[in-house]
């Protein structure tokens, strides 16, 4: 038990914070005081108030492409500037929805700040959508102003007043005159923003379903930032810190990193467009610390002989999600990174991104664990079938409750209702365990296992298996429809340059490490494995094609 474990009844087990008269699993961390939820208070206020003082000498923000930097007295001046702008110059008030579409760039962690300052609520989108699917996102959030870019605004409909991150008008809102920014702001009533109120609509992935909106609170961000603040390491480093963003700032991975850059005085680093190599080299030029990735991306870097000739040495600490990292993958990534820790974490668009996390290198040390509960979070395991609550060791669906939890999805009080529950609990559709120490297993999603005659076969399990083999680059597995099984076990592998790998020998390679239900019996070499933005597999699309394939293809 860590140090510093807060007082727990005498029911909950010190070790795992199971509760055994509640079937309740009680986070093992310190309580963290937040404000009152009846203060009004915007996300922003809280986050810049814990920005560090004096301010950070290195830049708030800087591009990776062109150098471009931004400091940090001139980030927070940009804020206030936009925000003055968007309420006396483009009407934009509490409770309008802004719906953005546009790639990282230096405006846009300006912009999110600015809207969330005056009670708007940010709605950010993937600007590679197809039109059709994001019409389905301004249909879900109704949005009363668009910003966007030359190169993204024909994707928004006609009818939606849009404002332009490159045009002249913006970059006024951005740069304006000091003094009169300042006159204009005194002429204005301050908004009165409550916690309650909606921050920001992001969109779940739709890695099994149609897209749906989630409403998130100021409460959940202020939850969100209060826990990052509490977590800063008093560590003696020769370098800055500098954060590379290898994920989308749209998706909710990348909002809440970057809430939390700014709340612990760090330089984003921001690409435009995700590219490997753009990655090592921004790396190695800008001194990178820290990276938020994805598992597919610790697997690159782990099997890359490109990584292993950049200078990466400035790196320290990894933090992981998306998906459970595999032990093999952390093992080989060790081996060839010793001197960077790698830190889990799991959490939802609908927690705000935050649920569990390993916080020290003796956490992260627990392979296959996305680490323990953080604070002021509660968890149940439940079985999906009897809707029992199960104990430790126990698998079943994972439901979690705290203050992290979205207010709902918008325009889908059906979607809400079999989601959340009347106590508030947040049924994640995730099929978890956790061990007596109380770290939590990621083991699948619940809609995606798949059934073997009477067994069930988590694709992830054989994912890790296969990435582990030095003539695999990355690989997905999906159900394949089956006479006489119902499902089998089938593998889309993407060879490593050079590899001449078999079927066959694929096949037997996972053979040899799993009970015979769980063998793969199915294989199609691809190039690539399709992915959503936060680096998740896109099963759909993968099954669409097997089924549709001729069988001289696979």
């Amino acid at each position: 038990m860590a140090a510093g474990t807060p007082q727990l009844p005498p029911t909950v087990d010190p070790r795992s914070g199971f509760c055994r008269e509640t079937k309740v699993f009680h986070n093992l961390r310190d309580p963290l005081p937040l404000p009152p939820e009846s203060l009004p208070l915007s996300a922003v206020s809280f986050a810049l108030s814990l920005i560090p003082s004096p301010l950070p000498a290195q830049p708030a923000l800087v591009d990776a492409a062109t150098g471009a930097a931004v400091s940090y007295p001139d980030f927070l001046a940009r804020i206030r500037n936009l925000a003055a702008a968007l309420r006396t110059g483009a009407g934009v008030s509490r409770g309008d929805v802004a719906f953005v579409l546009s790639p990282a760039g230096l405006d846009v962690p300006v912009l999110y700040l600015a809207l969330l300052s005056i009670g708007a609520v940010v709605s950010p989108a993937n600007p590679l959508s197809a039109p059709s699917e994001i019409a389905h996102q301004i249909r879900l959030s109704n949005p009363s102003v668009a910003f966007a870019t030359t190169a993204t605004a024909s994707k928004l409909p006609a009818y939606l007043p849009t404002i332009l991150l490159d045009s002249p008008r913006f970059r006024s809102f951005i740069s304006a005159d000091v003094a009169a920014a300042a006159a204009a702001q005194q002429q204005q009533q301050p908004v009165e923003v409550r916690q309650s109120d909606t921050a920001a609509i992001l969109y779940s992935s739709g890695t099994t379903g149609r897209v749906k909106g989630v409403a998130l609170t100021h409460r959940n961000f202020v939850a969100l930032t209060a826990a990052y603040h509490a977590l800063t390491r008093e560590v003696e480093d020769e370098l800055p810190p500098v954060v590379l963003f290898t994920v989308p700032l749209f998706h909710v991975f990348g909002f809440m990193m970057a809430l939390r850059a700014v709340v612990l005085g760090e330089t984003i680093v921001l690409m435009e467009r995700f590219d490997f190599g753009a990655m090592l080299r921004a790396v190695e030029r800008y001194r990178v610390t820290f990276m938020p990735v994805s598992p597919p991306l610790v697997v690159a870097m782990a099997k890359s002989d490109e990584a292993a000739r950049r200078d990466l040495s400035s790196l320290r600490v990894l933090g992981c999600g998306g998906a459970p990292l595999g032990r093999d993958v952390a093992e080989r990534f060790a081996a060839r990174f010793p001197h960077v820790e790698i830190v889990q974490g799991y959490g939802l668009t609908e927690s705000t991104g935050g649920v569990a996390g390993t916080r020290t290198p003796e956490e992260s040390k627990v392979f296959s664990s996305t680490g323990r509960l953080g604070s002021n979070t509660e968890a149940k395991i439940v079985d999906p079938t009897t809707g029992e609550a199960l104990g430790p060791g126990q698998r079943g669906e994972l439901w979690i409750r705290g203050p992290t939890i979205m207010k709902g999805y918008v325009g889908d009080a059906e979607a809400t209702a079999a989601t959340l529950d009347s106590e508030g609990w947040l049924k994640t559709g995730d099929l978890c365990y956790f061990d007596d120490d109380g770290f939590l297993f990621i083991v699948d999603r619940l809609k995606e296992l798949i059934k073997y005659k009477a067994y069930q076969v988590p694709p992830a399990e054989l994912e890790h298996i296969l990435v582990s083999h030095p003539g695999i680059a990355d690989a997905a597995v999906i159900p394949y429809p089956d006479e006489e099984a119902g499902q089998i076990p089938m593998a889309f592998v993407v060879r490593q340059p050079g590899s001449m790998l078999s079927d066959e020998e694929v096949m037997d390679f996972v053979g040899k490490q799993v009970a015979p239900y769980k063998r793969i019996r199915r294989i199609a070499f691809v190039s690539s494995i399709p992915k959503s933005p936060a680096g998740k597999i896109l099963r759909r699309e993968l099954i669409n094609q097997a089924v549709s394939s001729p069988k001289s293809m696979l």
